[in-house]
């Protein structure tokens, strides 16, 4: 009783400190607001998958997707500090929180309040809820030893080592004009591709292959470029980089309603309707 008595005042308890972990993970975070448009090096932003029809899945996780850190369930009742590496998966939450808010940061650390451009090595990096904590969004060649879990795939974690593998870029969507556009502007809160430097796979989340995680059933995030027929990247390798809403009544961009396009408003303002009785193939 006295040493269970000492544990609980010094707060070594595994309920103790199983609460200070989720405590910090699931801290509200406020995302950067974006003045231009654009993303910037130092800006706090949530990666989303956009929600899309699945069509390859009978079974499989609808919504937006955030990609978020999420360490091991075993480990993370014994600890109250993060693991390292620490897994990764994506889960439909819109609220930035902790362990889904990431930190843009160029490849020498020292442009911050620049904008990121097409082409651009920059890092992830996500604190967790944790003040003297930074990991960075990694990844590195598949081996039989170190893959992802469900998928076989390239492995994406979380690690506090700097190195070139944090080191991603980000594409523009349409394979067409991804030359035209590199060194452009990356736009907020638009769908991206998000390349790794390194091994040149691209984020993906798999909304098939669930996972049993600490917070839930959430879904498998890797590293891999999912093609279709035409060579162009599937909607699982879609992100959006989500920053804050300037509105108090919501956090995220995503929360906005969106307007219909003011040439789509005009284009139907000046098309003439059709007289009743023409002949549409008079001149």
């Amino acid at each position: 009783m006295k040493d269970f008595l000492e544990k609980r005042d010094k707060g070594q308890l595994l309920i103790q400190r199983n609460r200070r972990l989720k405590e910090n993970l699931l801290r509200p975070m406020q995302l950067s607001i974006t003045e231009d448009g654009y993303v910037h090096c130092g800006d706090k932003v949530m990666l989303v998958n956009p929600d899309y029809p699945e069509t390859e899945a009978d079974l499989f996780l609808g919504g937006d997707l955030s990609l978020c850190m999420t360490p091991d369930e075993i480990k993370a009742h014994l600890s109250d500090d993060l693991e390292v590496p620490c897994g990764l998966s994506a889960a439909p939450t819109k609220i930035p929180v902790g362990r889904n808010t990431f930190i843009i940061l160029s490849a020498d650390r020292n442009a911050t309040g620049q904008v990121l451009r097409y082409g651009q090595n920059f890092c992830l990096a996500i604190r967790g809820g944790f003040e003297d904590r930074m990991l960075y969004l990694s990844s590195d060649h598949r081996t039989l030893l170190k893959s992802s879990k469900r998928s076989w795939l390239q492995e994406v974690y979380l690690t506090d080592e700097t190195s070139y593998l944090n080191c991603w870029q980000a594409a523009f969507l349409d394979p067409q004009l991804r030359l035209e556009y590199e060194g452009f502007p990356v736009p907020a809160n638009a769908k991206v591709l998000l390349s790794h430097c390194h091994t040149n796979r691209g984020l993906a989340a798999h909304r098939h292959l669930f996972l049993s995680t600490y917070f839930g059933k959430e879904v498998e995030v890797a590293a891999h470029t999912h093609l279709d027929s035409h060579r162009v990247e599937k909607p699982r390798n879609h992100w959006m980089l989500v920053t804050g809403n300037p509105r108090k009544d919501s956090s995220t961009m995503l929360d906005v309603p969106k307007l219909p396009a003011e040439d789509t408003r005009a284009l139907e303002r000046d098309t003439p309707a059709p007289e009743q009785g023409a002949d549409p193939g008079a001149q």
